[in-house]
């Protein structure tokens, strides 16, 4: 998996493509950078004996496309229930926490290590990478994050993910500023 810190960066990045009311643009991010690292939450199902290859193991269901959609519309729902849902506003909120949720399971699909991820789970159980594997698998457990393999997926990650993050925030934030 990329790292939390990759994820998030990179919903930082996502972020700002979409126009945010300046009133709730933190509330926003926060939100989306939820979203983005929220996948990750699978991993307590090894403390209840479930398998990585099961459907609802680790980079299963929670990394999937439906999974995508349910979150995003349950974060849409929870905390913006006073937009109208066929707004402008109501549309721009679900699609950006929608990538920023899909987005999870497209950077651990580029990483290095792992089983793949179940796009379409629970419907497809398969496990997918993509053909460009060039982001060094982070650790799972925190402890292990600060050793010569952390390290190297923090280098990694500063030059696949936070490089790119970089340049669009800064393209997006000129682009804002014409």
């Amino acid at each position: 998996m990329a790292s939390v810190f990759g994820h998030a960066i990179s919903s930082l990045a996502i972020s700002s493509f979409f126009d945010l009311d300046k009133k709730q643009a933190t509330k926003i991010i926060v939100i989306a950078v939820l979203c983005a690292a929220i996948p990750d939450a699978d991993i307590v199902m090894f403390r209840f004996g479930i398998p990585y290859s099961h459907p609802f193991g680790h980079r299963g269901f929670t990394h999937s496309l439906t999974f995508a959609l349910i979150f995003s519309l349950l974060m849409r729902w929870i905390f913006f229930r006073n937009v109208r849902w066929r707004s402008k506003k109501g549309w721009m909120l679900f699609v950006l926490f929608f990538i920023s949720t899909a987005s999870h399971g497209i950077l651990d699909a580029m990483t290095t290590g792992g089983r793949g991820i179940a796009f379409f789970g629970p419907f497809h159980n398969k496990r997918y990478f993509l053909p460009w594997r060039v982001i060094q698998v982070s650790p799972l457990h925190a402890s292990q994050f600060f050793t010569s393999w952390g390290w190297a997926v923090i280098k990694s990650e500063a030059l696949w993910i936070g490089l790119p993050s970089v340049v669009i925030l800064f393209l997006n934030r000129m682009r804002k500023r014409r």
